[in-house]
């Protein structure tokens, strides 16, 4: 029914910390702070990308079961006060659970990535 809204909460605050970060790393950048190695933001803009593609995947199926309508409420839930009940615990449920499984999938994917960012050697000037 709604599932979809935790993940898209989730995608909101990340998209805006993002953000803050890609800008932080800039002014790192000018004052020649940079760090070395897979920044925050790219890390941050994988998991935009699987929390964006999963809503945008979940609301198109809703839309496509008329869960979704164009007229508000917008969730066809919403118009039986009996149903808003079974909808939030989807919610709470499914949709939590969502958000915390692609969360996982992230921090693993960020962890692989780190170690072999650890592995590929670098080189000094100068030297061979």
């Amino acid at each position: 029914m709604a599932c979809f809204l935790v993940p898209m909460g989730e995608a909101i605050v990340t998209t805006v910390v993002k953000k803050i970060v890609e800008k932080n790393e800039r002014k790192a950048d000018v004052e020649g702070t940079s760090q070395t190695g897979l920044r925050w933001s790219r890390k941050l803009s994988w998991l935009n990308r699987l929390l964006w593609g999963g809503v945008l995947l979940l609301a198109f199926e809703h839309l496509w079961h008329g869960e979704i309508v164009p007229w508000s409420p917008f969730l066809t839930a919403m118009n039986n006060p009996a149903d808003v009940g079974p909808m939030l615990h989807e919610v709470a449920t499914i949709g939590t659970g969502m958000a915390i499984f692609v969360t996982i999938v992230w921090l693993i994917m960020i962890s692989i990535a780190d170690q072999k960012a650890k592995a590929i050697p670098t080189t000094v000037e100068g030297k061979s």
